[in-house]
């Protein structure tokens, strides 16, 4: 069975879509510490002049948990969102299809970062029509606080013999200790693909409600084209 485990993201990118496909089990890694301005808390999406940040405002401290991040709701955030998106993707083929989702979403009086965050992938992920994984959040499972152990701890429990880790995983995990638990560990190498999109030449690492909105039901196949 094969575990990925990443912190829950703000309307990701195409790829952490690819890693969610290509897991049996994706674990939401809630319970390490928030990093602002990195994709915890915003993502891009394209404009008829290049790309803008979304951004959800947020109150935390230092060492503070993804999971206990709070949004500031003094500012609105979620209108301004609401209205980039409308601006920027209602000439698209398939943006309707996804209006009333949005809609409901910023219209909601949303305290945490991290619920906001899994309630928009868990709707991405079925736009896209993935169903076969299973999600789990890292704050339900008692693990060691190092890096390594967090991620060997996770996968026993959940019955894994396989670790899917981003890219870059080599340069920071002990893949020794994954070899002496059993754990064989992958490396996901995703290329990007291109699709149709309004305003120009192609921009890559958007959200991927950029996917969605040009190209709705062929979404996947493209997606899948970046493995």
């Amino acid at each position: 069975m094969i575990v990925s485990i990443h912190q829950p993201q703000y309307i990701p990118w195409l790829g952490y879509f690819d890693k969610i496909a290509s897991s049996d089990v994706f674990v939401f890694l809630d319970n390490v510490q928030f990093k602002k301005n990195e994709w915890q808390n915003r993502n891009r999406i394209k404009t008829v002049e290049a790309w803008q940040w979304l951004t959800v405002p947020v109150i935390h401290r230092y060492t503070q948990k993804i999971c206990e991040v709070k949004i500031n709701n003094t500012i609105q955030w979620g209108k301004k969102h609401y209205n980039a998106l409308v601006t920027n993707y209602s000439k698209t083929p398939f943006f309707k299809d996804y209006l009333p989702f949005l809609e409901k979403t910023y219209a909601q009086d949303w305290k945490h970062l991290a619920d906001i965050n899994i309630h928009f992938i868990r709707f991405l992920v079925e736009a896209l029509g993935l169903s076969e994984t299973k999600f789990t959040l890292a704050s339900d499972y008692e693990t060691r606080e190092d890096r390594t152990g967090r991620l060997v701890d996770l996968c026993k429990q959940l019955g894994g013999d396989i670790y899917l880790s981003g890219r870059d995983g080599a340069k920071y995990l002990n893949l020794k200790e994954f070899a002496e638990e059993g754990l064989e560990v992958r490396f996901q190498d995703y290329i990007h693909p291109h699709y149709p999109q309004l305003f120009g030449d192609f921009k890559p690492f958007l959200s991927i409600i950029d996917l969605l909105c040009n190209c709705g039901p062929e979404s996947l196949s493209i997606l899948r084209k970046g493995e």
